[in-house]
């Protein structure tokens, strides 16, 4: 087994721990005791130190169901809250999960005539209203803990992998899988999008040198995005598109549509040109994720402000047949360099010089030379020795990665260069590992 292998085989045990938690066992049903069932809930006691997960009406927040989880947790969730996301079928769609309550129709003063907690499921009786029939909801105990508010718990994210960052010695092994094991099921299309999960990108071999093979090998993680550039490219070095990646220039390492509100997810690279055709035009990846964590582990002042700043930037060319017009493309609202989650995780990085637009204005109002500061520290990081992966493209083998955190760039070239490839939209790329996941994921 290689190294890669069993680096693969680790990250799995480490997602069905930390990433795709099973269910446990709830075995102890826990209701409210008899005579504190009906309107008069108000007076449940609440529990001294029980180990089992029930659910009452804590006197201090007579609003509210308190619940305590298996875990020994408490939190508590507002009537109106509890009606609006009840998740029986009337109120919730079974298939489309859409919600079917209308929300503007729930009394303000709703309350319910009994809460339990029956297994792994809260059961919430409803009185009539003017709105609808008595009613009665379920809630499972885990879709309370990751919603929960008051207060908030921690829970993990399904379908999350745990991100492996690297540098130039990953070269030592490429995370790597064949077109036809992508093409001919789903488990191959799963090996190759959870290698992108992990670490941000892969390597696909023994692809027929066409565009037509390439195209098809995108479309089996999803559509491909179509943007001013096109859907599926297929170009060589003429500036067609007003972008000097299209062009013979050395990149240096960025994200891509940086002046998108919504950039690109995954990107994919396929060389058609044979290598007798130019010199140079070689493929650099650095992953965004290890460079950010090295910036807030040295200058966690500029981690900060590279997480705050909002960054104008923007696309400009003459016109093209897709855009004959011009491009005058910027976000709605500029982002910063760094996005994260509501738990604070790094989930994005947007960097490209080249397509950054004039800094100024209010937003940079006493801190241009921070900020001056913090694109040579951050730069130094990008372009160290050990962060940057040089490939050799080869007719035969694509590259998908993902926008959000790695950066490409190339170098320089002579002769003639032919690329096809095209994007995928980032909800589309996680959707589709998400549902994989929950398909092969828990196999050994």
């Amino acid at each position: 087994m290689s190294a890669h292998q069993q680096l693969l085989r680790s990250c799995l045990r480490h997602t069905t721990s930390l990433g795709f938690p099973t269910a446990l066992p709830r075995s102890v049903v826990a209701r409210l005791p008899q005579a504190n069932r009906g309107r008069n809930v108000a007076t449940a006691r609440s529990p001294s130190a029980p180990a089992s997960p029930m659910a009452y009406i804590d006197q201090q927040k007579p609003n509210s169901v308190t619940v305590q989880l298996p875990s020994g947790e408490v939190t508590s969730f507002h009537h109106v809250w509890l009606r609006d996301h009840c998740r029986e079928e009337r109120s919730c769609h079974p298939v489309t999960k859409q919600r079917l309550v209308d929300t503007a129709q729930i009394p303000h003063d709703l309350s319910p005539e009994s809460v339990r907690v029956e297994g792994e499921t809260l059961v919430i009786s409803w009185p009539k209203t003017s709105a609808e029939e008595a009613y009665e909801s379920n809630y499972p105990l885990d879709f309370l803990e990751k919603h929960a508010y008051d207060p908030p718990l921690e829970w993990e994210e399904e379908g999350v992998l745990p991100k492996m960052l690297w540098t130039k010695d990953i070269s030592k092994d490429i995370p790597t899988v064949r077109y036809e094991e992508v093409m001919s099921s789903e488990q191959g299309v799963y090996e190759w999008v959870k290698r992108i999960g992990i670490f941000g990108f892969c390597f696909v071999k023994e692809i027929p040198p066409t565009p037509e093979a390439t195209e098809a090998l995108i479309r089996r993680i999803a559509f491909i995005r179509e943007t001013h550039y096109g859907a599926f490219w297929d170009f060589t070095a003429d500036l067609k598109h007003g972008d000097l990646a299209y062009s013979d220039f050395y990149l240096r390492a960025h994200t891509d549509t940086t002046y998108f509100s919504d950039p690109c997810g995954l990107q994919l690279f396929h060389l058609l040109s044979p290598s007798t055709s130019h010199k140079g035009g070689h493929n650099l990846l650095v992953d965004g994720f290890r460079a950010a964590s090295i910036l807030k582990k040295e200058r966690p002042d500029l981690y900060s402000l590279f997480s705050t700043l909002r960054v104008p930037s923007h696309a400009s060319g003459s016109g093209s047949d897709s855009c004959p017009s011009g491009v005058h493309m910027s976000p709605l609202v500029p982002q910063p360099v760094f996005t994260h989650d509501q738990k604070g995780e790094l989930v994005q990085v947007r960097w490209n010089g080249d397509d950054r637009a004039p800094v100024g204005g209010k937003e940079f109002e006493g801190k241009m030379d921070k900020w001056f500061e913090a694109v040579r520290v951050w730069e130094a990081i990008l372009r160290s020795e050990e962060a940057e992966l040089w490939t050799v493209m080869e007719q035969g083998t694509a590259i998908m990665f993902d926008n959000m955190r790695v950066l490409h760039g190339r170098s320089s070239f002579t002769g003639e260069r032919r690329l096809c490839g095209g994007y995928v939209a980032g909800d589309d790329f996680r959707s589709r590992l998400k549902g994989l996941h929950r398909q092969f994921g828990s196999q050994k």
